[in-house]
């Protein structure tokens, strides 16, 4: 089984991937949080920043693309290949409102003739291979075996498929029978997202779908990063100084870094037992030494648990 972490936007931007890369093991590949290419042709600093050359990064990374234009989806493509890439993956499964609107991410779903002639486009000039990460559709399930069909006339990578609709955002249950079906018909490699939260539920997965070759997990990653390392957890607290001191560089001060960190709280306070009050505190405090000592009483006084017990 190979293990991808999934992109997170404002969560594992470049500095996260580097770090978790540095003190945790089992991660295969790290994708990043999309861009969107525009007819300007150019990326933009942050854009640079986060899509560094590939012979400076230690680990597999695979860029994102989001777009509905299939001449900017190609010459990111082409970007990224320049930059030593070797993959570029497309996302069609972004709910977020002002993307679908935009008809990008989950939007793309809503037409699946325009989905046909736009992949066409791109994966008959396409300068790297394409893997592609969907939802089901954008309301009900039964939109996706119309969606399946259009991507299996394409030699797509790896799909991703997170099974739910873009109205679900990333409430509710995952629909495995939906996935069953995608997984029986696909013509392409098919890897599993969604709601991967711990490792029993990892190892559970694997155990009812031995053919599954791959799964991508985000926010259990994140609310323990050390979830593929069994018994890594105690390399946390120094992980998380670490990307602080990283954070405050980049921002040139500790206040937006500390800000930035309270992010990834809302994710790893699951990590500890009996968390309401320390995160109570963490979530309104302003100062950053005070942000300091809270986090040093939740490592050192709050039992951690054996795995992540989220409420989502």
């Amino acid at each position: 089984m190979r293990y991808y972490f999934a992109p997170m936007e404002g969560l594992t931007d470049s500095i996260y991937r580097r770090l978790h890369h540095r003190y945790f093991s089992g991660v295969d590949a790290y994708y990043m949080p999309f861009i969107s290419p525009t007819v300007h042709r150019c990326l933009t600093n942050r854009e640079a920043r986060e899509v560094p050359f590939a012979d400076t990064v230690e680990f597999r990374a695979v860029p994102q693309l989001m777009t509905k234009v299939a001449d900017d989806f190609l010459w990111a493509a082409q970007e990224c290949k320049d930059r030593g890439y070797d993959e570029v993956n497309l996302n069609v499964g972004c709910p977020s409102g002002t993307v679908v609107a935009k008809k990008k991410g989950a939007g793309m779903l809503e037409n699946p003739d325009q989905l046909d002639r736009f992949l066409d486009a791109v994966f008959e000039k396409s300068p790297l291979p394409i893997s592609l990460k969907t939802r089901l559709g954008l309301t009900a399930p039964q939109e996706f075996p119309r969606i399946l069909d259009v991507y299996n006339q394409y030699p797509i990578k790896e799909l991703t498929v997170h099974p739910r609709v873009r109205k679900q955002f990333y409430d509710g249950n995952v629909d495995m029978e939906m996935f069953r079906y995608a997984l029986e018909n696909s013509k392409n490699p098919v890897v599993f997202n969604g709601n991967l939260r711990t490792l029993s539920e990892v190892k559970a997965f694997e155990k009812e779908f031995p053919e599954v070759e791959a799964v991508m997990i985000g926010r259990g990653l994140i609310g323990n990063p050390a979830m593929l390392e069994p018994g890594g957890e105690w390399k946390l607290e120094d992980f998380h100084d670490a990307l602080l001191e990283a954070y405050i560089a980049e921002f040139g001060g500790a206040r937006n870094a500390m800000f930035r960190m309270k992010e990834n709280w809302r994710h790893m306070i699951w990590m500890f037992d009996g968390n309401e009050k320390l995160m109570k505190k963490l979530r309104k405090c302003t100062d950053v030494g005070e942000y300091r000592q809270i986090v040093r009483e939740i490592f050192h006084s709050l039992p951690m648990q054996q795995e992540l017990q989220p409420d989502w």
